[in-house]
């Protein structure tokens, strides 16, 4: 009788996907695409793992980087914290493990940013330890074969799948399997339209059995979102322009941006827009830009091109050279915006 794992791996073997930190045990580049695959799609992120190797091939040439460099280069991907965690970690390895990638489970896990998912890849991976990883993917192929009614947001649930994965692994070589249930959720039981008629697990799918494939996995939260009103000020002044950064505290932490007053009025009218942009000043024109939709908000946002013939005091603080614009990380919907002009 062949186990769900022999299955698994079997199907891998015909369908899995040649991706290049599948090719090392080197554990930086492992954790490297882990970090970046958080919230991203693969095609989405292998030119970011391609260009973060090729710029910092290990993790000592990360750590010793400045934070802005490593913005820049995420610069488009989403989800900041996930850089800043990365540049910090690295540090993190540099000062607490001698420059040596941590080999055990806990000692990786305590790096910041990785979690319980990251840790278990990254060890299974690099190290062939028997740690099953559940992700997004696991949690539907689970949660499917299993035909568990228990949400996968609650406590819980996280206890029961976490359980099951590692069941489910037994004796299994721990990184082939875990390649595999993740290809096999990426690829064949996706989502929406899984291809059950020639899935190797047919026999065994509760939820097929069930008729509830289409209920599995269970969650029982639903994320509410903010709308926002960005005005941003893009304030020129001869061949100079006022770049922002970003503080603590909210989205885009250390991204650089264009003076900003967050209102559903006109921006014109409060006290921000002044200290930015004195009281003489011309705007050239108003461009709304596309919605841009992030995981708990809805940013909808104007860019106000301002002409002014001097800075205020603030704003010649933060003025730089319009040529060097583009060497800043910055939000993507400003990206899109300069890419325009």
């Amino acid at each position: 009788m062949h186990t769900v794992a022999d299955i698994l791996i079997a199907w891998y073997e015909r369908n899995g996907r040649s991706l290049p930190w599948r090719e090392t045990r080197d554990p930086y580049r492992i954790w490297l695409s882990e970090v970046i695959l958080q919230q991203t799609r693969v095609a989405q992120g292998m030119d970011y793992y391609l260009r973060f190797t090729e710029r910092f091939p290990n993790v000592a040439s990360l750590a010793a980087a400045d934070e802005d460099s490593v913005l820049k280069l995420w610069q488009g991907l989403g989800y900041y914290s996930r850089a800043r965690n990365l540049h910090a970690a690295a540090r993190q390895v540099m000062e607490q493990f001698g420059g040596d990638f941590p080999e055990k489970f806990e000692d990786v896990r305590s790096l910041r940013g990785v979690g319980d998912y990251t840790a278990a890849a990254i060890c299974s991976m690099a190290y062939d330890l028997p740690c099953a990883v559940v992700d997004g993917n696991v949690y539907r192929v689970l949660g499917r074969l299993f035909d568990i009614e228990e949400p996968i947001d609650t406590g819980a649930g996280k206890k029961l799948y976490a359980a099951l994965a590692r069941e489910t692994l037994g004796e299994a070589p721990p990184a082939v399997y875990n390649q595999a249930i993740m290809d096999f959720g990426a690829l064949a039981c996706t989502p929406t339209q899984p291809a059950c008629e020639t899935c190797p697990l047919t026999e065994q799918c509760a939820a097929r059995a069930a008729g509830t494939v289409a209920q599995r996995p269970v969650k029982k939260g639903t994320t509410k979102i903010r709308d926002r009103r960005f005005h941003y000020l893009h304030i020129v002044c001869g061949d100079r322009t006022v770049l922002h950064r970003r503080g603590a505290g909210d989205i885009w932490q250390g991204l650089y941006e264009f003076p900003i007053v967050e209102t559903d009025g006109d921006p014109s009218a409060t006290e921000a827009f002044r200290r930015w942009v004195g009281t003489r000043w011309m705007q050239h024109e108003a461009v709304d830009l596309p919605k841009h939709q992030l995981s708990h908000q809805r940013i909808f946002a104007t860019v106000h091109r301002i002409e002014v013939e001097t800075f205020t005091s603030e704003a010649e603080v933060h003025a730089v050279p319009t040529a060097e614009v583009d060497a800043y990380a910055i939000p993507r919907l400003l990206e899109r915006y300069l890419e325009s002009r």
